[in-house]
């Protein structure tokens, strides 16, 4: 059989952590999900490495991998002398897409096997499931419906694989921010043998917002400002995803400075809420009319004021 080195798929050194496995593996899945990939080889990179995490993800069975020995990706090799007895006893997930998983791990793995007593597969949990969710900002603030539709592989009696259409109804919960990776427990596929159901994962993704940008539970809106309201100060309305609110702008604010509403960001799901942070941009009129220029000259003449005094003259 050809080798499939694991380690390369997810881009990982082989004495990698647990947890830089699974960092490596959500990155790439998330890179490559078919749903919102835009590379061209999207569903071929993500079996690929959905199977190098099948392996990877358990000590047990990364054990028995490590013992395989380091070989070239594609080189012919066999496995060791009695290597199987290393994994005989594991059991293994069939999840979503394994139909579809290489030779090299179907020879190693046991993929199809039959039990000891001859007749039905080893018991097997359901395939998790994995889809992208897109959500506004305002169905961030109160939840929302969402329905998805996907096939999912399931093994009769006899132990032969199919595909079957499934629709699953789910609510998005308030308070999810953007990349979130969401668990819906026994939403995925169906397990056999007495084992438990997949789960279903979500992926949250924000539509851009045409006023407003999220880091986490806080959101961001840029200020416009005009330069007087700048240098006087100025109370000034301001929209937000709930009720509105209305910001004090001190004197002799500056551009890019912030301003911060308390609570007035994305909501947590364990109570209270992000803040809102107003950032400060100060605008100049693109016309003028004959009076405010008159008033503008008559400032240029008065003022002392100089914005490049911090710079050093010959």
């Amino acid at each position: 059989m050809q080798y499939k080195d694991y380690y390369k798929i997810l881009g990982v050194e082989r004495g990698a952590t647990q947890d830089e496995i699974k960092k490596a593996y959500r990155l790439l899945a998330r890179k490559y999900h078919p749903d919102v990939s835009k590379e061209s080889n999207a569903e071929e990179r993500f079996k690929e490495v959905a199977e190098a995490y099948e392996v990877l993800k358990d000590p047990k069975k990364r054990a028995a991998y490590d013992q395989l020995g380091s070989w070239q990706p594609g080189e012919e090799f066999r496995p060791p002398p009695d290597w199987e007895k290393h994994f005989r006893h594991f059991e293994f997930d069939l999840g979503e897409g394994r139909a579809d998983f290489s030779d090299f791990f179907s020879d190693l793995f046991g993929m199809g096997r039959r039990s000891a007593r001859g007749g039905t597969p080893f018991g097997a949990r359901g395939q998790d499931i994995e889809a992208a969710v897109e959500v506004t900002l305002e169905e961030a603030c109160r939840g929302k419906e969402a329905e998805f539709d996907f096939s999912i592989l399931e093994f009769d009696s006899a132990g032969a694989a199919r595909r079957r259409p499934r629709s699953v109804r789910v609510r998005i919960p308030k308070g999810v921010v953007d990349g979130e990776r969401l668990r819906v427990p026994g939403k995925g596929g169906k397990g056999r043998g007495g084992a438990a159901d997949g789960d279903l994962y979500l992926y949250v993704r924000f539509r851009p917002h045409s006023l407003f940008r999220s880091v986490g539970h806080d959101l961001y809106l840029e200020l416009p400002v005009a330069p007087w309201e700048a240098a006087l100060g100025a109370t000034i309305a301001i929209p937000t995803l709930q009720d509105g609110a209305r910001v004090k702008l001190p004197p002799g604010s500056r551009s890019g400075q912030r301003l911060r509403l308390s609570g007035k960001g994305l909501p947590r799901r364990s109570g209270g809420a992000g803040d809102l942070y107003c950032v400060i941009q100060i605008v100049t009129p693109e016309a003028l009319t004959d009076r405010e220029r008159s008033l503008l000259q008559e400032l240029a003449r008065v003022s002392a004021f100089n914005p490049r005094r911090h710079w050093k003259g010959p």
